[in-house]
């Protein structure tokens, strides 16, 4: 195929310079009735590049194929059968994949380190879930994709599942074995849904870890804001073998996502295609290299410990994405969300992530020889002032065996259960009836359905006074918790 076209991009020049007046939406008319100072801030262009797909970019029968143009492109280019673009985050992207595979009542192995996106899922569609523990890393209070052989394990107790949702790369850059996941999932004649929302650049350079497209996953969803060159919201289904039928598949899409898809969206993805179709190898070339010497420069500075290819030599990971550099900062006396805060507010750096244990950062194509000097000094000076900040309450980190809580009641039904509010002293043995996910990443400590254990409200309580955000949560300070109420 012709990767040097750009379909919605083309159509966007072309609709420009038509200056077609248009009297349907958007209301701001493409920025002809934008506040100025709305402009002054985000630009004209902005505005002028907001049109409708229907009877806007394409005509009112879409006869022009451009949406379809730049989706059979993006399959080509990453070696799909079927692209789907999604304007709603991966987030929705996940919800939709699950229901193609899985509907009310189904069971559905799921990684039980999953966003809480996908926890989300299961309570709007009444799937069962059917969780598949990753591999905790005790030393580095991480956790890991789960192995092939938990799979199966799960898979030979549960006949019936569905399917199987997969999370690689984790937020901390840590990968599973796709190949061998997908070819367990095959032996019992299931799908493997591959939740691969930070390795949109996978595909496009042989030193990085698996692409599930590559390695047999039957469909992939990636957010391409995360490590490629699209804008927020900017999600992709990728789909091949016979197991889910794209017509579901689109049909369940059409169920959940937006009818006033951005065009920016589509326009900035179907640009980073393009630029990844030609350019990728040679772009992703120099960002691995300049990854590599952070690495090297990090590893120097005293205090500073970087996640490296130990963990796959030690086997609690089947791969690592050399593109998200890991510091583990405990060595300083400080936590990662103290060094996430104090490179902000001193370095003006804003890094990737951050936990009780970390910060990580993101190395892209887009990264250059200013912003690596500026890591590199921010952390330098991170080293230099840890000293002088200041203390706080430490958290309290359970064994990970802490974190398998039971499951008591499907997440739906508990969700959607008659509650009451408990303090969290009095929260032990209750069934939750909320997800409470520190964020970032999202991954939620309590589902619903979940009895609750006093370790685990240890853990939030000194968490939340050590600075944990907890956004979902009905008190996000963890003094109650929200639980199924006992029958009377």
């Amino acid at each position: 195929m012709d990767h040097s076209r750009a379909p919605v991009l083309e159509a966007l020049q072309e609709f420009r310079r038509r200056n077609d007046i248009v009297y349907g939406p958007p209301g701001h008319k493409q920025g002809r009735g934008a506040d100025p100072r709305v402009v002054d801030v985000v630009g004209r262009d902005v505005f002028r590049s907001d049109v409708l797909m229907l009877n806007g970019l394409d005509d009112r029968r879409q006869s022009r194929g451009v949406l379809e143009q730049a989706q059979e492109l993006m399959a080509d280019a990453v070696g799909a059968e079927h692209a789907f673009f999604s304007t709603c985050g991966s987030s929705l992207s996940v919800k939709t994949a699950m229901l193609a595979v899985a509907g009310p009542g189904e069971k559905l192995l799921l990684s039980r380190n999953a966003h809480k996106s996908v926890i989300a899922a299961v309570v709007v569609n009444g799937v069962v879930p059917v969780w598949v523990h990753p591999k905790f890393d005790g030393e580095r209070h991480l956790a890991h994709p789960p192995e092939p052989d938990d799979v199966r394990s799960r898979l030979q107790e549960h006949p019936d599942a569905k399917g199987m949702l997969l999370i690689t790369p984790t937020d901390w850059g840590t990968c599973a074995d796709v190949r061998g996941v997908a070819r367990v999932c095959h032996e019992f004649d299931v799908p493997l849904i591959v939740d691969e929302a930070w390795g949109a650049h996978l595909p496009f350079h042989p030193e990085l870890p698996p692409w599930g497209m590559f390695h047999e996953a039957d469909l992939v969803v990636t957010s391409v804001h995360k490590m490629g060159g699209a804008i927020e919201q900017s999600s992709v289904f990728h789909l091949q073998h016979q197991r889910v039928s794209p017509e579901v598949l689109k049909q369940r899409e059409d169920l959940l996502g937006t009818t006033s898809a951005s065009p920016l969206v589509y326009a900035t993805l179907d640009g980073w295609r393009r630029q990844m179709a030609e350019h990728g190898r040679e772009l992703l070339e120099v960002a691995i290299r300049r990854a590599q010497r952070i690495r090297k420069e990090v590893a120097e500075l005293p205090g500073l410990r970087v996640m490296d290819r130990e963990v796959v030599r030690e086997g609690l990971a089947a791969d690592l994405d050399p593109l998200k550099i890991v510091i583990d900062v405990r060595e300083l006396g400080v936590s990662g969300m103290q060094a996430c805060e104090w490179l902000r507010a001193n370095r003006h750096v804003d890094v990737g992530g951050s936990d009780t244990c970390r910060i990580s950062a993101s190395i892209t194509h887009a990264d250059d020889d200013r912003t690596e000097e500026i890591l590199l000094s921010a952390l330098r000076a991170l080293v230099d002032a840890a000293d002088s900040i200041a203390a706080r309450s430490p958290v309290r980190l359970p064994k990970p065996a802490a974190l398998e809580l039971e499951q008591a009641m499907r997440p739906r039904d508990a969700f959607f259960a008659e509650v009451e509010h408990v303090p969290a002293e009095r929260a032990a043995g209750r069934v939750s009836a909320e997800s409470v996910s520190p964020y970032p990443p999202g991954v939620p400590v309590i589902a619903p359905g979940e009895v609750i254990t006093e370790e685990v409200v240890d853990y939030l309580r000194s968490g939340v006074e050590h600075g944990v955000l907890v956004p979902d949560a009905a008190d996000p300070s963890v003094r109650t918790l929200r639980v199924v109420a006992r029958a009377a």
